[in-house]
């Protein structure tokens, strides 16, 4: 399912405009996007959670030249599956 299969399916279950719909729908990601933007921690109960993961910089090596290089600190997403989504996929 892609975002705008999701806003045609809340259109139709929430009988609304598709542009209300669409606003819903951004609205939601903005917000997580915001939140997980700040270092917070998303919980979506019965599905899944979504945190950041901070790493530490270390000195990697370029494949082609072998040559040390420095990489930064960084942060990434990540997802961790709710059981309710791990049970109701794995039926």
């Amino acid at each position: 399912m892609n975002k705008l299969e999701l806003i045609s399916a809340l259109k139709r279950e929430a009988n609304i405009s598709k542009a209300e719909a669409a606003k819903v729908i951004q609205l939601f990601f903005d917000y997580m996007s915001d939140a997980l933007a700040r270092g917070s921690r998303v919980e979506v109960r019965g599905l899944c959670s979504f945190y950041v993961k901070e790493y530490k910089s270390y000195t990697g090596r370029n494949p082609k030249t072998g040559e040390k290089v420095l990489i930064r600190t960084k942060k990434l997403p990540f997802i961790k599956k709710g059981k309710e989504l791990r049970e109701r996929v794995d039926y």
